[in-house]
Formats: C-alpha cells, structure tokens, sequence
C-alpha cells in the first residue's frame, strides 16, 4: 500500500514510517524539511511541506492509499508571536480535521491520526486545558469524517518512550544526562504517574490499524502498555545508565517533567487497554517500556 506519514521526520511518524516499510509498503514520509542527520529516514521518499500553510495540496494527497498523520502540535511547535492556547486549538482543533477532510476528497481511502491519551483518561481535564481539548477536538472531528469509502480513526496514546536509529530527541538525552548525573538537579520525581507506550508497541498498533481500517473506522480509540509511577519511569533511566537509585517523591516542580506538561496533575492515571482493541490493532506488544529505554541509551552514548 502506498502511505503517506505527515510528521514522518519525528520519532513517532520516523519510526511508524520504517516500521510499515518493514511490512512491506510503499512509504513517503513528509515534514516541515528533511532530516539529513538520520539515514534511516534519508533513504525515504520525502514530501517536503507543512499542513498548516496547506502545503501538500490534495493532487499530492491522490497519490496515497493511506495516510498517517503524527504531526500535532505541542509546547515545541508554538511559534513566536502566538499565544499557545490559540496555537492548539488552530493547528489541531482545527487543521487537522480540515487535513483530514482534504485527504478524503482526495481519494485517500485510509486515515489514521495519532492523538492524545489524555481526553479519554482525565476527560474534565478537557475542558480546563485548551492543549487537551484541541486534541480531544482533532481526534473526534478525523474520526468524524469516516464514511464507507473512507477509514478515519484516531489511535491515542500516552506518553511515548522510543526513538528512530540516528535521531536526536532532547528530551532523552536530557533524561539520560539526568540519570549520570551530569544535570544540576536534586535526584528526585514529581508525584504521580501515568500510562507509557513504546514506539515499536504504537508502531505496531499503526500498522494494525491499516490493515483492520474498516474495523476501527469511525473511532478514537486508546491505546496504552504499562502503568507506571513518574518516579519508576524516572528510575528505568537510572537503570539503563547503571546508576540505580530509589528517586525521593517530592511534592515540587521538576525541571524535566515540569507540571505544565502533566495534565494529569500529580495523580497516577492508570488504565488497562480493551483486550478487543488491541486484537483489533494486531496484537502489538506489551511490557516494551524498559526494553525501549534500553535502545535509547546506547544510541546517545554513540554520539558522546
């Protein structure tokens, strides 16, 4: 099949991207400029452009089976001049579905847009966090959007864990240099916890979703592997470094996981996926969390 990933220069489109080449389709990634820096993703097609200025217009989109859209926007993408409350609810509240409704019209049979935990598991939160509700509202307005002749649905996930072969992620190696002790930060965690997904578990689910669309079509559904404290995620990173350590819980914010960004507040969220919709999605793997923390940190010490 030939699949278009928008946001396939990040680490969750990158990595769905090489995961469903793996499966054999025809895969094309596009975003905002190439990313020379990463051969994995350099031996890709790519579709140079950015959604919101309509750059990838619908004679481009015609070209693709299927589209997977991993480009929304968060605290990184707010650009200068525009207030982030605003920037949410245009660039995924709106634009998205508005994307999404291109594509259709395009003749693309297969959407699949890759959402946000947080408006199924802290739904009151909707209406609090103008961030959750954009993506609440770009979830349900692409699955919105599904008819016979055209499979939408949103997979949402937590927190994603993983990274693409090459790939800088800041916040990664920030954990990573956090754990060696190499940052001027107390060894401690925010209280609270949530649900983590690896990219490869995600990827999976992606790829599953594509081949059972009509199945899923019309939905938002969560997706989720393990429950964890933010003080035990923390802790994995310590482990992998081989620095292990008990992280005190303080009621404090912390610099690397900063309240701003825990839309959960300090609650453990927790949650089991429905057995149905991973069957659904393909069975995609479970208990990957650790096993994706072990791959990021040999990946950064290659660049030391």
């Amino acid at each position: 099949m030939k699949i278009l990933v928008v946001g396939g220069t990040g680490m969750i489109g990158g990595h769905a991207a090489l995961h469903l080449r793996s499966k054999g389709h025809q895969v094309t990634i596009s975003g905002r400029r190439a990313l020379a820096e990463v051969p994995a993703l350099v031996k890709l097609p790519f579709l140079q452009g950015n959604y919101l200025r309509g750059d990838i217009t619908a004679e481009q989109l015609a070209l693709f089976e299927a589209v997977v859209f991993a480009a929304g926007s968060d605290v990184r993408h707010v650009p200068e001049g525009q207030g982030p409350n605003e920037h949410y609810l245009q660039a995924n509240g709106e634009a998205v579905p508005a994307f999404a409704r291109l594509a259709r019209e395009a003749g693309v049979r297969i959407c699949m847009h890759i959402g946000s935990a947080y408006p199924h598991i802290v739904p009151e939160v909707v209406h609090e966090s103008p961030y959750v509700r954009s993506r609440k509202l770009a979830a349900d307005g692409v699955a919105a959007l599904a008819t016979p002749y055209f499979h939408a649905c949103s997979l949402d996930p937590p927190i994603v864990v993983g990274t693409v072969p090459g790939m800088k992620i800041p916040m990664f190696e920030a954990y990573i240099q956090y754990a060696q002790g190499k940052l001027p930060i107390p060894s401690f965690a925010p209280a609270g916890g949530l649900n983590f997904i690896s990219t490869q578990s995600l990827s999976e689910a992606i790829a599953g979703a594509i081949e059972n669309s009509e199945t899923v079509s019309g939905r938002c559904i969560l997706v989720g592997d393990e429950n964890r404290t933010y003080a035990e995620y923390l802790e994995m990173f310590f482990h992998a470094v081989r620095n292990p350590q008990k992280l005190p819980v303080l009621d404090q914010d912390h610099p690397l996981m900063p309240r701003a960004t825990l839309y959960a507040g300090d609650r453990a969220v927790t949650y089991e996926p429905d057995a149905a919709d991973v069957a659904a999605l393909g069975g995609y793997r479970r208990n990957d969390v650790r096993n994706a923390i072990s791959k990021i940190v040999p990946q950064h010490r290659s660049r030391e």
